[in-house]
């Protein structure tokens, strides 16, 4: 058979056009180009076989196996497949890279070479068949670059390579289920410049065909049309495997060759989300902007005027007594908006765990977003995240700790252990207990033991000592002291009604910032369950600060009408709110199940839905933790006259001094020394 000619693709000019795709011009830190002479043995080897899209184009199953799982009965190369080193991200992300009998010379074409031929019990049969109706690819990899198929957009004309290949196919005219015997193996090469006899493999396309040999197989039999090899599950099928190499010259240079596979489904509505996600920030700020200042400007000019008052004035008898009365509102809370909240202890905890987790995704997309993290190099991005959560340890110790001092709290030393260890401790075991079931279905994609033995160790070695590290600075550090004084009894919260209930608002605040981010949310889903390359970093990085924005934004206006209704206990309340984008995520999550899945066993359905849960707890966590120490920012910047802007959008309880102090300035001097002795010598002016 002869191959079909393979030209460049071009798909990647389209997503050219995007600013923050930086990752497309280099490779930091990469793989060294390898560089081979003619005649030079290029090793093939195989990966995981991964579940993908069926002939209804959904997926049927999460469960991925090894390549020489007993059941699939493929060639094995002498002595026995050999395992080739993994990063750590790559094995948890399931991949199980080993050596294959397939041998590769360079611009050495050959074809029909045989490899072994195997019988397929019923047993082996029914499996095999299953595995080609639900979906099921075979991931090679030749010189570092995934084995694939082109594939043309229907939307734009454009060509690509899909990583992967099928393992079979369903007959379009009988439905009978076709198991793939041969492989054309197509391999663009491309020549070093300045040199005559160096080059280096730029792509790499796979065929594969189904052909039920009758008769001796030679150099010229896989020429000739054969019937398809159909596994027979009622009794033994022979099958004959065998391979042809076709070795392509290519104008593709090694350093643009992943741009083949780097392909941009209407790069359009990334765009459209973008900037509807950025109108919905801009009409946000403006709307809590407007509402704040309007609301609080006519007070702050009016506590300012204070000073020209004299003590007489407050007596009764100055015709502008009227307008320093009466307050209502969110005025009336002063000395009771830095009341310590309900279990102190855990939210201490959750801030400094969201810490952590915020420092880990916004340096990985950084890192990403600037190249750092090729798809070349497998498991990089699984790496440098488990990296980064365990050397910011400290930074969620040091949180953890300061906010818990803040708050008065006693139990220090439960709060240094808990903090690196409740967070991490659900997840991990959460994740151990999704594992079960891969191990229970034979299943490559169960993380070894001995992983899981290296991840504890460096749990306990590095994360944990580096966490008690910073816990102990923040209890050293001072205390961040509250601007206003405490009142002793608590004031009674009148009940609220409507919106400002705890599960109304809640269920507002979350939807804002998850519409920020669900169109880059379906790639990513994509990404992850139908093993697709997700290298859209630069969208990413944006979607990500519009949705902290939005949740700063929407978290801050909810928490001024609470205390507008004269509601003080806005800590838990800000923190679950904004954190109500997980559970947005979840219900995503549960939609994509419904209509891009179709898993058919138990084992699939707990493991899509428990990986999605772990997910969106780990985002609540994260998009709590910023809303709320955005809110406490100003009271940790010690609050100078340069912003009082961003102090009232935290809804800054200084101004609310003058009207605690009102009756007693009477008693103790003039009004002017009194505000500036309780203010710092901080006047504000409207």
């Amino acid at each position: 058979m002869k191959p079909r000619q393979v030209a460049p693709s071009k798909a990647l000019l389209l997503s050219l056009l995007a600013a923050p795709h930086l990752a497309f011009a280099f490779y930091l830190p990469g793989v060294a180009p390898t560089t081979y002479q003619e005649g030079d043995l290029v090793p093939l080897y195989v990966n995981t076989i991964r579940p993908v899209a069926g002939p209804d184009g959904s997926l049927h199953s999460v469960v991925s196996y090894d390549y020489y799982y007993p059941l699939f009965q493929f060639c094995q190369p002498e002595g026995g497949p050999k395992s080739v080193s993994e990063s750590l991200g790559s094995i948890l992300f399931g991949d199980r890279i080993k050596t294959s009998p397939f041998e590769l010379k360079m611009r050495k074409n050959e074809t029909c070479k045989k490899l072994c031929e195997v019988t397929y019990p019923k047993g082996a049969a029914v499996f095999v068949n299953q595995q080609i109706a639900s979906g099921i690819s075979l991931n090679w990899l030749v010189d570092g670059l995934p084995a694939g198929q082109k594939i043309v957009d229907e939307l734009t004309g454009t060509e690509f390579y899909n990583p992967g290949f099928l393992l079979g196919q369903e007959s379009p005219t009988d439905g009978q289920i076709q198991f793939n015997n041969h492989y054309d193996i197509i391999i663009e090469y491309h020549q070093v410049a300045g040199s005559t006899n160096q080059y280096r493999v730029v792509g790499v396309i796979v065929q594969p065909e189904s052909k039920k040999y009758t008769g001796p197989v030679d150099s010229n039999t896989c020429l000739t049309g054969y019937e398809p090899v159909v596994l027979n599950e009622a009794g033994d099928t022979k099958v004959q495997f065998t391979y042809s190499v076709y070795w392509i010259p290519s104008s593709t240079v090694w350093a643009t060759r992943w741009d083949k596979y780097l392909h941009v489904f209407d790069p359009k509505i990334h765009w459209f989300s973008l900037v509807n996600s950025s109108i919905i920030v801009v009409f946000l700020v403006l709307t809590v902007t407007s509402v704040l200042v309007r609301a609080l400007k006519k007070d702050i000019a009016r506590y300012n005027r204070l000073d020209q008052f004299s003590l007489d004035d407050l007596s009764g008898t100055s015709a502008l007594e009227d307008g320093v009365q009466e307050d209502s509102g969110w005025k009336l809370v002063h000395g009771d908006v830095f009341r310590t909240p309900s279990r102190p202890l855990l939210l201490s905890v959750l801030l400094g765990n969201g810490a952590q987790l915020f420092g880990m995704a916004g340096l990985t997309i950084v890192f990403a977003l600037l190249g750092f993290l090729s798809p070349s190099n497998r498991g990089s991005l699984g790496t440098i995240m488990i990296l980064l959560y365990t050397v910011l340890g400290s930074v969620g110790g040091y949180t953890s700790a300061r906010m818990y001092k803040s708050m008065g709290g006693e139990q220090w030393k439960t709060c240094i252990v808990l903090t690196p260890l409740l967070v991490p401790g659900i997840v991990f075991a959460t994740f151990f207990l999704l594992d079960l079931f891969l191990w229970a279905k034979q299943s490559s994609g169960a993380v070894p033991f001995t992983t899981m033995l290296v991840i504890i160790l460096i749990w306990f070695v590095i994360s944990v000592p580096l966490s008690f590290i910073g816990s102990w600075m923040g209890f050293r550090a001072p205390t961040i002291e509250a601007p206003v004084r405490t009142n002793q009894i608590p004031r009674q919260i009148p009940p609220v009604t409507g919106y400002l209930k705890p599960i109304p608002s809640m269920l507002l605040v979350g939807l804002l910032p998850f519409g920020a981010i669900f169109v880059e949310l379906y790639f990513i889903m994509s990404s992850i369950w139908f093993s697709k390359i997700y290298y859209m970093f630069g969208f990413l990085f944006l979607c990500y600060v519009l949705m902290i924005m939005t949740c700063a934004a929407v978290t801050v206006l909810m928490v001024y009408f609470l205390l507008c209704a004269e509601n003080y206990n806005w800590q838990w309340r800000s923190f679950l709110a904004a954190g109500t984008t997980a559970f947005y995520i979840f219900l995503n999550a549960l939609l994509y199940w419904v209509s891009k899945l179709s898993l058919s066993s138990f084992a699939g359905s707990v493991l899509y839905i428990g990986y999605s849960l772990l997910i969106s707890f780990l985002v609540f966590i994260l998009t709590g933790m910023c809303v709320f120490l955005i809110r406490m920012k100003p009271y940790l910047t010690n609050l100078n006259r340069n912003n009082w802007l961003l102090c009232q959008l935290a809804v800054c309880p200084q101004d609310l001094l003058v009207y605690q102090n009102r009756l007693d300035v009477a008693q103790s001097g003039t009004i002017q020394e009194t505000a500036k002795e309780q203010w710092g010598g901080r006047i504000f002016f409207a």
